[in-house]
């Protein structure tokens, strides 16, 4: 029986530990998890991205959320060109291991688009329609000395 299997019968208060839980965490074929990005404070659903093992231990050791770029195929720290950074405040796994929540207080638009979260098409009948605008950009950010 697999370890999440197992966890099932687990009560409040009762732990798992860590590196068990790593090692038994079933990443797909290309190594990566699927996460979700979620507002600690708000609970607004921001985005879902993919973390590989080494995203995830550096997100737990820095407190700044990193994920696996797949286009890129590197290591994608949030926020690294924009500045609009995610600081992990919890980070939750789903009952069978193969999916992440990450509990996150995020600085400025989630989306590359400059929205708040990439949630921002919603199916209305037959139209799909947008229901949030583009944040304005901070000009200030490129007049650094």
């Amino acid at each position: 029986m697999n370890l999440f299997r197992r966890a099932e019968t687990l009560t409040l208060g009762d732990s798992l530990p860590w590196d068990a839980v790593l090692a038994a965490l079933p990443f797909n074929a290309d190594g990566l998890l699927p996460a979700i990005a979620q507002q600690a404070d708000s609970g607004e659903v921001l985005m879902l991205a993919w973390m590989n093992r080494e995203a995830i231990l550096e997100t737990l050791s820095s407190g700044r959320v990193c994920y696996w770029s797949r286009s890129r195929q590197t290591l994608w720290r949030k926020g690294e060109t924009s500045g609009h950074q995610q600081t992990l405040k919890e980070l939750h796994i789903d009952c069978d291991g193969d999916t992440l929540l990450l509990l996150v207080d995020q600085q400025g638009p989630a989306c590359h688009t400059r929205r708040a979260s990439c949630f921002y098409h919603a199916v209305s009948g037959e139209q799909v329609v947008v229901i949030s605008e583009p944040q304005p950009i901070d000009e200030s950010r490129f007049n650094q000395p």
